[in-house]
């Protein structure tokens, strides 16, 4: 209740002693016979008029005092209506000097205000009733400007399915839907019934108070918040929270949800808990309405959703299909689902599938998306085959939805991707920036490289750059990094980008990994702006970039400190410490060793190298340059072309040991090369190979074998000794090979275009003084079916003939 004090200024102006006071138009003025209640103030002349000079202040009681109600304030300019008590109409026998007596005493505020403040927590200041209203989501009704492509609504937008079948109005809560305003005048009667009354409020009228207030105009919701009348009946509610059945409590939340009441606030937690006690007693549309209440009143309700859940795993057969594409969406809001049900949902979309619309599939994909949660890759065809019937008439937030869901599970629809590769450069000027993004990113997280993309991205970006995000532009610059590709307007593309990046510097230090990201989309596209990196290999940014727990930057961080050592050798600036150098190369070595250790096609060609060099001194698999993720095998020839026998780590009994050489003294002749070499072998069998040798055909590859490397490295008469030369007498090599062993994702899909991680590790190879010797996966894989003796062939070509 707000109360005016009413302070005697010279001319007589006051009010009356314990009674409600009126406030009179002149202080000269009687009005006989004229009801309190219906005096009307004009504010022009309260302004105007020195001698009704009124201060209103919402203090404790100072004397005189009138009780009027809060939405006075906001009334309109012209005229304030004051209404002691807030009606006409009284209880029979209601005295009003006892009860403005009874209401106004300080003792009784201060006391409703400690209990609801200090128990429930139930006080609202004006102060957070206006923050809390400023964050509310605009009402679906909001006019956003259509030329604004930058415009995007997070809660609504997703929200747009709900509008395709009338069956989602059974479990879904529309903000448009607004009953009949409440008037001013019936508020504030139902607010003094609260005061008078709230001690013998029963459930019934709880609900429906709250279900009225909540029609007043948005202008007087901040006040009403603010009222100790509604504290009071938020206080009722909560002291009567076992007693309201299961609709009134649904009520009461779509009128917390009009009323803007703040997602933090702490009596929500006392209906969370009532809700949660109820869930085995709901229909499944009761449950998927209430979680879709408490997505709208921006609430997280965890424990809620896991008995929700844990129903559903019973009852997920009743699921009907809108009731399924609404559950997902709500599990994807709330970016949780137990794998086990989001399995037997995926079940359901099979069942479904032929009647699902386009932008249905859209928000299947986002809320699987979101959630985290796999769809397998049947699942991901039979949505991309939807797609692509139709993908004219998808919208393009659909569509980026299902983009998405492509990248999580990288499953390559190859048909999807060309029908995209047809839309999207038309689409990309009228998308958002965010929109923008997401296109780009999944491109490069599926390796696919279409011009036409992104080719319309780096046109449509500079004009509106100042719409990013750090986050865009971050991927962005990651994506066309990653393809290796820059488009014809590089330097206006790059130059735009880098600016931002310059001017979001604030919001970069909040995210470390954004900036981190946008260095190395930059390095794989040879582009090193000096002052940003000395900033991001500072050390304060590096203890920022420790500090966060969101990811581990280490790898991050040593990549871009190895790509500046070896790229910018002019750069002066801050690197990283030693120590934390050799922490990330470790982490990264034992990362590229295990999956280079689980690679059995990898271990075959090793071994065979090892073989046909001579033994594992002349070959060792390590990360030439660490900061680059990926392990080599390097080999050293001296002047001659002659294996150097440089691995110290080798130990000379394990060599001899597994090669299990025999010294046959078969000289390797060059008739035998050229056979090994043309492959003759395919024509006659191996018996006859070994036939004009002398020798079986295992002896035959022993021998080759031996003396590829024996003699050419040093081997000596006593049997299967090789010789290794001292650290005094070895010679410096002529020629470092780094041997590669590339797979198709290190190449953008269907084609021999490196991406921009493994181009640039070349690139940094060749400034070392390294050559590249590459064993591709496309010509080494159909080898792997082949004999022995063809693939001794292949890798001695590979490692002396590219050389020359």
């Amino acid at each position: 209740m707000a109360l005016v004090i009413c302070r005697r200024l010279p001319g007589g102006f006051s009010g009356v002693p314990l009674r409600p006071a009126v406030i009179k138009a002149h202080a000269d003025k009687k009005m006989p016979g004229q009801a309190w209640e219906n005096y009307v103030l004009t504010a022009s002349k309260i302004s105007t008029d020195i001698r009704l000079a009124v201060t209103l202040k919402l203090l404790k009681p100072l004397g005189c005092q009138v009780l009027c109600s809060p939405f006075t304030y906001s009334a309109t300019p012209g005229v304030a209506y004051w209404s002691v008590g807030g009606s006409s109409t009284r209880p029979e026998g209601w005295d009003p000097a006892k009860e403005a007596e009874n209401l106004c005493s300080t003792s009784l505020s201060q006391r409703i205000l400690t209990t609801s403040s200090a128990l429930l927590g139930l006080e609202f200041s004006k102060t957070t009733a206006s923050k809390d209203s400023a964050v509310q989501r605009d009402a679906p009704n909001t006019v956003r400007g259509a030329e604004n492509v930058e415009v995007f609504d997070s809660f609504e937008d997703p929200r747009a399915f709900l509008q395709l079948r009338p069956e989602y109005q059974l479990h879904s809560f529309n903000r448009s839907e607004t009953g009949q305003p409440l008037a001013l005048s019936e508020g504030e009667l139902i607010l003094h019934q609260i005061t008078v009354y709230h001690n013998t409020l029963q459930p019934q009228a709880i609900a429906q108070y709250f279900c009225k207030l909540s029609s007043l105009p948005p202008e007087q919701q901040p006040l009403l918040l603010s009222s100790t009348s509604f504290t009071l009946l938020c206080q009722r509610g909560v002291e009567s929270i076992q007693l309201f059945d299961t609709p009134d409590l649904i009520n009461i939340l779509k009128a917390f949800i009009r009323l803007g009441i703040p997602p933090s606030h702490p009596m929500l937690g006392v209906y969370e808990a009532k809700f949660c006690h109820q869930v085995w007693e709901m229909s499944l549309d009761q449950l998927l309405l209430v979680a879709d209440l408490w997505r709208n009143l921006g609430r997280k309700v965890p424990r809620f959703l896991k008995i929700f859940f844990s129903y559903l795993n019973f009852h997920w057969k009743e699921l009907s299909l809108p009731q399924l594409i609404h559950l997902i969406y709500i599990i994807g809001e709330n970016r949780q689902g137990p794998q086990d049900l989001m399995q037997k949902l995926e079940s359901l979309i099979l069942k479904y599938i032929e009647l699902i619309n386009l932008e249905e599939i859209g928000t299947i994909c986002l809320g699987f998306f979101k959630s985290s949660s796999n769809l397998s890759e049947l699942v991901m065809r039979k949505i991309g085959d939807l797609a692509c019937a139709d993908m004219q008439h998808l919208s393009s937030y659909a569509l980026v939805s299902i983009l998405k869901m492509f990248r999580f599970t990288h499953v390559d629809h190859i048909h999807f991707m060309k029908q995209f590769g047809q839309v999207a450069p038309q689409r990309i000027p009228s998308m958002g920036v965010q929109g923008v993004m997401h296109l780009t990113l999944a491109c490069s997280a599926l390796r696919i490289l279409d011009e036409g993309v992104m080719n319309a991205v780096a046109a449509s970006l500079p004009p509106r750059v100042a719409y990013c995000r750090s986050k865009d532009v971050a991927k962005i610059l990651w994506s066309f990094g990653t393809l290796n590709y820059k488009p014809p307007n590089t330097e206006d593309f790059y130059s735009s980008l880098i600016n931002e990046i310059h001017r979001k510097m604030p919001e970069f230090k909040h995210y470390p990994e954004h900036l981190l990201t946008c260095l190395l989309g930059l390095a794989f596209s040879e582009y090193f702006p000096t002052e940003l990196i000395n900033f991001a290999l500072s050390p304060g940014f590096v203890r920022l970039a420790q500090e966060t727990d969101r990811f581990d930057l280490t790898k991050e961080l040593c990549t871009l400190d190895g790509t500046v050592g070896i790229e910018c050798p002019d750069y002066r600036g801050n690197r990283l410490s030693p120590h934390l150098q050799q922490e990330g190369s470790e982490l990264l070595w034992n990362l590229a060793r295990n999956d280079m250790n689980s690679k059995p096609e990898f271990l075959e060609a090793l071994f065979l190298l090892e073989t046909m060099l001579g033994g594992p001194q002349y070959i060792r698999h390590h990360m030439i340059l660490p900061h680059t993720r990926s392990s080599d095998l390097e080999v050293q020839l001296d002047g001659d072309m002659k294996p150097l026998p440089f691995n110290s780590e080798a130990t000379l009994t394990q060599d001899v040991g597994k090669l299990k050489l025999k010294h046959v003294g078969v000289s390797l002749t060059d008739s035998l090369i050229s056979q090994l070499l043309r492959g003759k072998s395919r024509g006659r069998t191996q018996g006859e190979v070994g036939s004009e040798t002398g020798q079986q055909p295992m002896e035959l590859e022993k021998a080759a074998a031996t003396h590829l490397g024996g003699s050419l490295c040093h081997t000596t008469d006593r049997l299967g000794a090789v010789e290794t030369p001292g650290p005094a007498h070895r010679q410096a090599p002529r020629v470092k090979l780094a041997i590669q062993f590339t797979n198709k994702n290190q190449y953008c899909y269907g084609s021999r275009h490196l991406l921009g991680l493994h181009s640039m590790k070349r690139r940094q190879l060749l400034r070392l003084g390294y050559h590249v010797v590459e064993l591709a996966h496309w010509e080494w894989t159909p080898l792997l079916k082949r004999t022995r003796s063809e693939k001794l062939a292949f890798l001695h070509d590979r490692v002396f003939t590219s050389v020359l």
